[in-house]
């Protein structure tokens, strides 16, 4: 009886010891708030070919009203890409070989993929103009065939021994009209000349892939509408491409996203290549900041639902990114804003200062706008 009652006051002795599950405190891990994992493969690009000559110029730039090197700027906002226009022989330095090679290397050591934009040309190359350069002007047949081949080989070569690695390389920009005028000219009375375009658009293709055959090619056309019909002849030539390169500009190319977003999803359908917005902008002002006519600056210009202000821009931005992303089998490659830094760097006064000053992705005090971290980093 004894043992009994030992074993009954032990287990009573337990059982007060015992806390209820109710009492324990269970350690809770900490919430970590991580960033959102971006595509690596989406192509977040700026054409910064003017970049040289306003820095040069002394001109300061702006992150949260903090002074900041310019692309610094744009790496920091998660900009991944940059396009840089190349003219055969320019009137100065600027968009020269030399000058691209320079500025390409100090981009590539920040970890930038290189975009490299051949006007052909020793100026603006675009469907108004494709002037061929003056070191080509009597150049015709097998002779400017190679001059094509050859200059774009010891171009690529120059990079490559600057240690560059070049991501995407476009032969001729804005090319509706084909380029190298009148050799390689096409469209309206020019139609039956299609043969010798494709020719020499080869030349240059050609000389890309040997170059280095991971670099991707591409083929640039200014607009949205007609250019199914354009690739489609292109093909035809039996012209081997990488990339779809689109310009969009709602002042030159139609005020309709709905206009744009079944033209590209016809394209991706039709041809399925990757296809990328190679130039775009969009204005956060109506307004100016130095003496020189501005390209938009009227709200007649501007696209129903975005405002020409910080907000719109912004939210032009995001909306293009998502067309973009919306197009069948992720044929949307990326997105391009053409000349994002072409502020007013010559002053408040002057009249051949920038005519973009209101579409650039920096305000009237060269502050970075909210439109630019959504380019870099909008899901």
């Amino acid at each position: 009886m004894r043992m009994i009652w030992l074993c009954f006051s032990l287990l009573l002795m337990l059982t007060a010891c015992k806390k209820n599950e109710s009492d324990i405190t269970v350690p809770v891990a900490p919430i970590v708030q991580t960033p959102p994992v971006l595509n690596a493969n989406f192509i977040r690009a700026v054409d910064l070919s003017f970049t040289p000559e306003i820095v040069g110029a002394g001109t300061q730039f702006k992150d949260n009203n903090q002074v900041k090197e310019l692309t610094q700027i744009f790496k920091d906002k998660g900009i991944n890409t940059i396009r840089l226009r190349i003219w055969h022989t320019p009137v100065d330095a600027h968009s020269s070989l030399l000058e691209v090679v320079d500025f390409a290397k100090q981009l590539s050591a920040k970890g930038f993929g290189i975009w490299l934009d051949f006007h052909y040309s020793d100026t603006w190359a675009d469907p108004s103009k494709q002037t061929k350069p003056a070191a080509w002007k009597n150049a015709t047949g097998t002779i400017l065939k190679d001059s094509i081949y050859q200059y774009t080989s010891k171009a690529l070569l120059a990079f490559k021994n600057a240690g560059v690695l070049i991501k995407i390389v476009q032969v001729g920009n804005e090319v509706n009209g084909g380029f190298l005028w009148n050799d390689g000219r096409v469209g309206g009375t020019y139609d039956a000349n299609w043969t010798n375009y494709a020719i020499l658009l080869k030349e240059g293709l050609r000389a890309v892939k040997d170059a280095d055959n991971n670099t991707k090619t591409m083929i640039h056309f200014a607009g949205v509408d007609g250019a199914d019909a354009y690739y489609s002849t292109v093909l035809q030539q039996g012209i081997s491409f990488d990339y779809i390169g689109l310009s969009y500009y709602m002042i030159w190319h139609g005020k309709s996203f709905d206009n744009v977003s079944t033209q590209l999803n016809t394209l991706s359908t039709h041809f399925q290549k990757p296809i990328l917005i190679a130039e775009t902008a969009y204005p956060f002002s109506l307004a100016w900041n130095d003496n020189t006519n501005n390209i938009v600056g009227l709200s007649s210009q501007l696209i129903t639902g975005y405002d020409a202000t910080v907000d719109g821009q912004n939210t032009y931005t995001k909306a293009l990114i998502d067309l973009m992303k919306k197009l069948p089998q992720q044929t949307g490659m990326g997105i391009c804003w053409w000349a994002p830094e072409w502020v007013s760097f010559r002053g408040p006064i002057a009249t051949n200062g920038s005519s973009w000053e209101n579409l650039t992705l920096f305000d009237f005090t060269n502050n970075a706008l909210p439109a630019l971290a959504s380019l870099g980093s909008y899901q």
